[in-house]
């Protein structure tokens, strides 16, 4: 039986060209970049190069990429060290109801710590709407932090609109844009944000490395500490091998985004019209037409979402409920029930399907006959 990985949301199988650049960096690069010798500037070199193609690939400088050991602490790193940086202004800070546990569980934990979170709501496609936005800023706001498109139903938000209402105030703005990378051209200039977080293993990428975009002149105040490196912005030795692989498939990503776009979207519609033509009782999550093209979130009515997974995964197909950080619990979607309401049925009865580089209409089209069929034996 052929098992087809529908999970790309939550991490991607490591492109052979990324492991091909990372190889010869574990067999023969060992040096610390911190060191001064020819093993450590060997090291620093690769590290360097690396910091000036990402920069250049998102329109950013050299010295505004803080590497990561992945998106949780970017997103950690660009909500406490702003906000720690920002609270003799204010302690104030604006969020959305359907944002990634890493920014979510950092903005409760800051609630602990004296600062006040406002949580936006969204409409029924997962949105924000601007009015409501604007009206929840106020003279102390130090810090926005929204998701650029979102892991669980792709809806993208109106980043640049928030940015251009936030021009007059001196709030700094933060995105999470870690799924975003592999199908959309993120330009943090043309974006308008302070701070964007990015993580290699959702584009192909390896495993425990990232990136976080800091614009040059934002309050920072690191809260991890140690050694001086990242210009005393992130402590810790540099995993060397990881930032090459996140600079090529950041690379890779880019040139093929179009194409990857468009693949993606085909394989939306072989889905959603085998459904249609089975005439499964279904509806989407989130706004198919302004969304991310690899994810696709859709409401089974009738259908429980746990014993839903298991009979696709014994049938081949592996997809998920949501957030990979929540999978296994039998939780309600918190973005699904930001979207509908607490009791809401889609948030009990939807899976997400995310696609890949790897993925062939074949491959979906076989995955679509599994979906309906299992839809069909368990009503």
């Amino acid at each position: 039986m052929e098992h087809i990985y529908l999970d790309h949301a939550a991490t991607t199988p490591l492109h052979p060209k990324v492991l091909e650049s990372m190889l010869p960096i574990y067999q023969k690069v060992f040096g610390n970049p911190s060191s001064i010798h020819y093993f450590g500037r060997e090291a620093r070199k690769l590290v360097d190069d690396a910091r000036e193609n990402i920069a250049k690939a998102i329109g950013a400088k050299p010295n505004e990429i803080v590497f990561t050991s992945g998106g949780t602490e970017a997103d950690n790193t660009a909500i406490i060290g702003t906000a720690m940086a920002m609270k003799a202004k204010g302690n104030h800070i604006i969020t959305s109801k359907i944002e990634h546990h890493a920014v979510l569980h950092t903005c409760q934990y800051l609630e602990t710590q004296g600062f006040e979170v406002t949580y936006l709501d969204v409409d029924e496609k997962g949105r924000i709407q601007l009015d409501e936005f604007q009206q929840a800023i106020r003279e102390d706001t130090i810090l926005v932090t929204v998701m650029y498109g979102n892991n669980e139903v792709g809806t993208i938000q109106p980043i640049r609109e928030m940015a251009q209402i936030l021009e007059e105030h001196s709030a700094l703005f933060h995105t999470d844009a870690v799924q975003a990378f592999g199908v959309k051209k993120v330009e943090v200039q043309a974006l308008g944000v302070d701070l964007m977080s990015m993580v290699a293993h959702k584009i192909n990428g390896p495993k425990g490395v990232g990136f976080l975009y800091v614009k040059e002149g934002t309050p920072f105040s690191p809260y991890q500490h140690g050694g001086e490196q990242e210009r005393k912005r992130r402590a810790g030795t540099h995993n060397v091998p990881g930032i090459v692989g996140l600079e090529k498939a950041l690379v890779l990503a880019a040139e093929n985004r179009d194409e990857n776009d468009s693949h993606y979207r085909r394989l939306q519609t072989i889905i959603l019209q085998y459904l249609e033509e089975q005439h499964i009782d279904f509806s989407v999550n989130g706004d198919v037409k302004d969304c991310l093209s690899h994810i696709l979130n859709l409401y089974f009515p009738g259908i429980k979402v746990e014993p839903f997974l298991t009979a696709l995964d014994l049938g081949g197909v592996a997809v998920s409920s949501g957030s990979a950080c929540t999978a296994g619990s039998v939780e309600p979607s918190h973005v699904l029930s930001a979207m509908y309401g607490k009791e809401a049925e889609q948030a009990k009865s939807s899976i997400r399907i995310s696609f890949g580089l790897y993925n062939t209409e074949e491959q979906v089209t076989q995955a679509a006959k599994i979906i309906a069929q299992t839809v069909k034996r368990m009503l």
